[in-house]
């Protein structure tokens, strides 16, 4: 799958993936606090579409920015990146 550029890639974990077609993928990012340069640890949850349900609980997947599929999705994955145990 070839990507224009410009588009926003992620990768996280899948954490639900009781949806037809929808995964809920939580995506971590490290950062140093402005002042006080303390390592701050956040984490989103973002709806990702899977076309082909392949994705299980505990994968780490690679997620491209699409436009808005639904009221929630404006993720589709992009690949596989480790399978869950």
């Amino acid at each position: 799958m070839e990507e224009r550029k410009g588009k926003k890639i992620l990768m996280g974990e899948v954490v639900s993936d009781r949806m037809n077609k929808t995964l809920v993928v939580r995506v971590d990012r490290v950062f140093q606090h402005s002042i006080f340069k303390k390592v701050i640890r956040r984490s989103n949850r973002i709806k990702v579409h899977d076309e082909k349900n392949e994705g299980r609980i505990g994968d780490k997947i690679k997620v491209v920015e699409t436009r808005p599929l639904s009221k929630e999705k404006r993720w589709r994955l992009l690949e596989m990146v480790d399978r869950a145990k």
